[in-house]
């Protein structure tokens, strides 16, 4: 069932002037190599220099808690990078993508394979909002306390991911239906709770099993190491707190993403989907709760295979130059704070008769 606040976005969707906009940034398209490797390189590498301060230092020291935020601002980067991944173009960039899951992906364990194929289902126009999209929820829609337990939710994550790699994974494997119970509910990178994966086809990737494999033994050879006491117990709690500060970080930017205004029953086209997306701007701090372009998160949408460095390039183009520039910044919300404040409203308006 439509709401007033759907039909409002559909209504003026059919007046967004995609053909001109996609004319205005096509040069925007190619990847630029080495400013991939050198972004993901330097943040991982000080990402893992202010992770290993924060172990050895005095704990709740000045040095300690600073390195502690360097740690998982650096860390939060380089994890955001798998949504750059996921959208390479088929067989590009591979020693990329290799390297991301060896020296981020299998650490955190949140290796590619748990969102390739999902995310790439969030912009089809056929599933983008509606119940099949694991990455959509009706936040804009729905009980507004909802979304505030899908961040207070952040807390338990962590350890989800470490039990689904560390003592279930090895049990999928010599105990069939487990396995295929593990990757229908707990392979995705997703906000919906309830999300069911179809089974694996090669859009998941050829080597998903090959990254489970890896992100358990991660996690057993940090047990191990920590039982020959080689890693001290303070390298966990610290694993626990960055990886958990991350996902609460990425908790808010998730609602501040999207209108998420869709009750899930329809399909929407990319205009719509445009105007359903946030774009926050911003500046340096913007890109630091949502790092490799997703601050312009409404403008991906309308080109999901733009690489994240030239996103900022093509909104200062659309706003300036599209003949009806308000109707583009309509995506616009000047903070994340007045992203979160217009979602709860947008919410609690819904639920009035």
């Amino acid at each position: 069932m439509k709401t007033p606040m759907l039909n409002d976005i559909k209504a003026k969707a059919k007046e967004f002037p995609l053909k001109e906009a996609r004319a205005m940034v096509k040069d925007l398209m190619v990847a630029n190599q080495a400013i991939y490797w050198t972004d993901f390189l330097f943040s991982i590498t000080l990402g893992a220099t202010a992770f290993a301060v924060t172990v050895v230092s005095e704990s709740f020291s000045v040095l300690g808690i600073f390195a502690f935020f360097v740690a998982t601002f650096a860390l939060y980067r380089a994890v955001i990078f798998i949504h750059e991944i996921v959208h390479f173009k088929k067989g590009s960039m591979r020693a990329f993508k290799l390297v991301w899951n060896l020296a981020c992906g299998f650490l955190v364990m949140v290796p590619i394979y748990m969102y390739q194929g999902v995310h790439l289902d969030h912009h089809k126009r056929d599933i983008y909002g509606t119940k099949f999209d694991g990455e959509y929820l009706p936040f804009g829609a729905q009980n507004p306390w909802k979304n505030v337990w899908y961040v207070i939710s952040s807390i338990f994550l962590p350890a989800l991911i470490a039990l689904r790699y560390i003592i279930l994974t090895p049990f999928g494997w010599v105990i069939p239906p487990l396995g295929r119970l593990l990757w229908r509910r707990a392979s995705s990178l997703t906000i919906d709770m309830a999300y069911c994966r179809p089974p694996a086809t090669s859009r998941d990737g050829q080597y998903w099993r090959l990254q489970e494999v890896c992100a358990t033994l991660y996690g057993w050879a940090a047990i191990m190491l920590w039982y020959f006491n080689i890693l001290p117990i303070k390298f966990f709690v610290v694993w626990y707190a960055v990886v958990f500060l991350v996902l609460f970080m990425n908790s808010f930017r998730t609602l501040g993403a999207h209108a998420y205004r869709n009750p899930g029953e329809e399909t929407m086209t990319i205009s719509e989907q445009f105007l359903d997306s946030v774009d926050v701007p911003g500046s340096f701090i913007s890109a630091l709760w949502a790092p490799v372009g997703l601050r312009f998160h409404a403008t991906h949408h309308l080109f999901p295979n733009m690489p994240y460095h030239s996103l900022a390039t093509a909104y200062k183009r659309l706003k300036e130059n599209l003949p009806n520039s308000d109707l583009f910044l309509e995506a616009s919300r000047p903070t994340l704070f007045h992203a979160m404040r217009r979602l709860w409203q947008d919410a609690a308006h819904s639920q009035k008769p």
